[in-house]
């Protein structure tokens, strides 16, 4: 009897485009910014896009190759800069012992057990991206940059010598005008939409800072209006949805654990953003292509995977990578709410 000798790296096994293709139609981990849709994607064929900021708008001009300076150019209040998109790989490892015990080879009606593993291993990595893409964006949102580390690597506002709205809401205070507040951050958005349209404006805030606003006098009734008519708060939890004068409160409650080992949360204790929802061109995230010569000069994808064969056969590497950047195209839309009692 012959033995069977399965390897699915023979032939090349898995090619680049394959691997990202898997990875790209793997069940995805919608985060909330994901849910809400707020940050499209755009291709971009090089690792390095520039950024022209005239009048508060934040435009891409044609890209540079990657290692140009970041040059900066001022003249009628116009300024530009390059900006790299930072490279995200994360690497896994497939070893005997992941698919030891599993069915033997050659039985026909069993799952194929490294195919399996493989899969497991790929839905993980994915996740992981994902929720490092949402960190970004929230970030970007808020007017920043930061990497998986924690480290600020971009400030759009002083890169660009813009000045961020704070609207602060004294919710320990009990005469505070909430509804004047909320008028005032409804307004500080439409002055700042710039050609923008928008259907509705929508805030994310910390657990702190919705605690306070629905307990605050001026909106209990409110509260107590909406969830007799439209929620259940004896029943469900409806901390997702509470319209107050025009803006769409939610409570939002994203963390993650950075590289570094430490917890971040991605919105600070009694803080939140308001912005628009229904843009067209205000929130991007641009990605450039993987750091390997068969995608040079390709337009970028979200996500890319492949994958490399031991030469003795001990293992198997997967590697993923994006190249992304998310930009808030007009920093001053997305108010910054917070209460300092």
């Amino acid at each position: 009897m012959n033995a069977i000798i399965r390897n699915p790296f023979d032939a090349g096994g898995y090619s680049l485009a394959e691997m990202t293709q898997a990875i790209n139609i793997l069940p995805n981990l919608y985060t909330r910014l994901g849910q809400i849709g707020l940050f499209r994607f755009e291709g971009v064929t090089q690792r390095s896009i520039v950024i022209e900021q005239f009048q508060g708008v934040l435009s891409l001009l044609p890209s540079v190759p990657l290692g140009a300076p970041a040059t900066v150019g001022t003249r009628e209040g116009r300024s530009m800069r390059s900006f790299a998109l930072p490279w995200i790989p994360h690497d896994d490892v497939i070893l005997p012992g992941d698919i030891q015990g599993q069915p033997a080879l050659g039985v026909s009606d069993a799952a194929d057990p490294l195919v399996e593993v493989m899969n497991r291993k790929l839905q993980l990595m994915r996740r992981k991206h994902a929720q490092t893409r949402e960190y970004m964006e929230m970030n970007a949102l808020r007017g920043i940059v930061k990497d998986g580390a924690g480290t600020t690597l971009y400030n759009y506002f002083t890169e660009f010598g813009l000045t961020q709205i704070s609207v602060d809401f004294t919710l320990g205070t009990a005469g505070t005008n909430v509804q004047g507040k909320v008028r005032e951050v409804l307004r500080a958005i439409e002055d700042n939409l710039l050609g923008e349209s928008m259907i509705r404006a929508h805030a994310l805030v910390s657990p702190e800072f919705f605690d306070k606003l629905i307990s605050h006098p001026k909106t209990e009734d409110a509260y107590k209006f909406y969830s007799a008519t439209g929620g259940q708060p004896l029943r469900e939890d409806v901390r997702r949805a509470f319209p107050f004068a025009g803006i769409l409160f939610e409570e939002y409650t994203g963390s993650a654990t950075l590289s570094t080992g430490t917890a971040e949360r991605f919105l600070p204790a009694g803080e939140g953003v308001a912005f628009p929802i229904g843009t067209f061109d205000t929130f991007t995230t641009y990605g450039g292509p993987a750091n390997l010569l068969e995608a040079a000069n390709t337009v970028g994808l979200p996500l890319y995977a492949r994958q490399h064969l031991d030469e003795k056969g001990r293992w198997i590497d997967l590697m993923t990578e994006a190249s992304i950047l998310p930009v808030n195209k007009r920093p001053r839309l997305a108010i910054r709410l917070h209460t300092s009692n």
